[in-house]
């Protein structure tokens, strides 16, 4: 990203060397020297297929994927993400680092547009005594009084758009910071989506094990009675025995998991003293929701870690523009203002030549002067300075290509799994209903002396097994659907003014850095 060496540019830079007083010699090596690294770094590969391979979404609005937590059709999943996107130390976190982005730029742009300079003031008392005397001439001790007050500045002369270079990095750093800030809320939403149907899977299984443990306890019922009439051997009711104590302990267990899940979505939310009755967890599992349609191209626009390695490269590309212009003289205008007073004991020769007087002298200063700096010895340093920014602007465009590669494998990898959970959960409710209708037949079967307990058992078993993998199974296809839709870049508005962080509120907004990186 090269700065304008120009023909005419050189001849303007060597005329003002000429009147800086160097030779001709000086003035072409120094603009050779500055020629010499003035290489544009090269441009990114943002290339990306045409279209993704997994199924394709679902034609939907574009707010699909601003809020896409509503398309779940939980009144409980907005609240709490809502909730958490106010209150959580995540959010708040991210938060103050965008306050403190947007003062660092607040004062950069002082820097760079605002004169440099500074009032001072000064106050002394010089007191005297004589001590010897000798020779003519009048010398007076006593106290002598000095004020003076003085405003210098110096502002330099932007003939080169130093300014425009590094108001290039500052609006793109802050834009950065915008996009990061972005996307820690994104992720924090998808984390809490993620953490409740967890613990919704939880409390499905929870269900599913205590029910499991009434049905262990009716058939223990059933053989203990079976065996109390000598109907049946006293070894079945000890296995319906055993099988109950199974069933309680895993009920045992997932109740701890439960409890522990719920916490942890509390303590995410920002609730984490809250009361575990303040968050009911129901135990059902709803269907996730369809994906909207999406291109790979749109993900530059829509994955903030995207976004915010795009705005790096534009950041370190500015950088090397303001590095590669430090070759280049610099010219300063120094105006200037003065006040200072005197006053200092006098002869008074109104009283026949004795002391006593005093003399007050008051005078006011102004300047305007100018300055002119080239940094001929320096150009070695320079020069390097330039070299390792280079390299520090082509890592910024590896990384924006990184970053562009990975959005596309994870979005593609996310919509591909999807679909194949969303077949999963299908073919597992099928079997499901079937292991149902086998265990309810063999239930009946066993009252009526029809069919063994170890018959009776084992359909149990299979009917449990197929439950559990169907939980199991809604559950990964809700997670599933939560991370295809961040990787999508869903959790935000990119086309949106950049949001104030809660403590500055009160402030107006500022967009340019994040319009000029867009």
């Amino acid at each position: 990203m090269s700065f304008d060496a120009t023909a005419d540019r050189r001849r303007l830079a060597a005329r003002l060397l000429a009147r800086a007083g160097l030779g001709v010699g000086a003035s072409l090596a120094v603009l050779a020297l500055a020629g010499c690294n003035a290489t544009a770094p090269r441009t990114p590969d943002t290339r990306l297929p045409a279209a993704f391979e997994a199924p394709a979404g679902t034609p939907l609005p574009a707010a699909a994927l601003d809020r896409w937590w509503t398309q779940f059709d939980d009144p409980q999943l907005d609240g709490l993400i809502a909730t958490a996107l106010e209150r959580s130390p995540d959010a708040r976190s991210a938060a103050a680092v965008l306050e403190e982005a947007r003062a660092v730029r607040k004062g950069q742009i002082r820097q760079l547009f605002i004169p440099s300079g500074q009032v001072k003031g000064a106050a002394s008392r010089q007191h005297t005594d004589i001590l010897d005397q000798s020779g003519q001439g009048f010398t007076l001790g006593g106290d002598t009084d000095n004020y003076s007050l003085g405003f210098d500045v110096s502002w330099e002369l932007d003939y080169l758009g130093r300014r425009k270079a590094g108001l290039q990095v500052v609006n793109n750093d802050l834009a950065a910071a915008r996009f990061a800030y972005e996307g820690a809320r994104a992720a924090l939403a998808a984390n809490v989506a993620q953490s409740y149907f967890e613990a919704k899977g939880l409390a499905v299984q929870l269900e599913d094990a205590r029910q499991g443990a009434r049905i262990s306890q009716g058939l223990l019922d059933l053989a203990a009675e079976k065996a109390r009439r000598g109907l049946s051997a006293g070894s079945e009711a000890d296995s319906a025995a055993a099988t109950l104590a199974q069933s309680q302990a895993q009920a045992a267990d997932l109740e701890g998991q439960l409890q522990a899940a719920r916490r942890s979505l509390l303590i995410l939310v920002g609730r984490g003293i809250d009361p575990l009755a303040s968050l009911d967890v129901d135990a059902a599992l709803a269907e996730p929701p369809a994906i909207p349609a999406a291109v790979p191209g749109e993900l530059l626009a829509r994955r903030p870690d995207v976004r915010e390695a795009q705005a790096r490269l534009a950041s370190a590309a500015g950088n090397l523009k303001v590095n590669q212009k430090a070759l280049y003289p610099t010219f300063t205008l120094t105006p200037g203002v003065g006040w200072a007073k005197s006053v200092s004991p006098a002869f008074n020769f109104g009283s026949g030549g004795a002391g006593g007087g005093t003399v007050s002298t008051t005078t006011g200063t102004w300047t305007l002067g100018g300055a002119v700096s080239i940094p001929v010895l320096n150009i070695p340093q320079l020069l390097a300075e330039i070299d390792a920014q280079d390299a520090r602007t082509e890592q910024a465009a590896v990384a924006y290509e990184k970053a562009i590669q990975t959005a596309y494998g994870e979005a593609e990898n996310a919509m591909a799994q999807l679909a194949s959970d969303k077949r999963r959960v299908a073919l597992l409710k099928a079997g499901e209903a079937r292991a149902s209708s086998a265990y309810a037949a063999s239930r009946k079967g066993y009252a009526a002396g029809l069919t063994d307990q170890t018959t009776n058992l084992q359909n149990e078993q299979s009917w449990r097994s197929a439950r559990t993998a169907l939980t199991g199974a809604q559950t990964q296809a809700l997670l599933r659907a939560v991370q295809t839709y961040k990787a999508l870049g869903g959790g935000w508005s990119p086309d949106a003014p950049a949001p104030l962080p809660p403590r500055a509120a009160a402030q107006p907004a500022d967009t340019s850095s994040e319009r000029a990186s867009r």
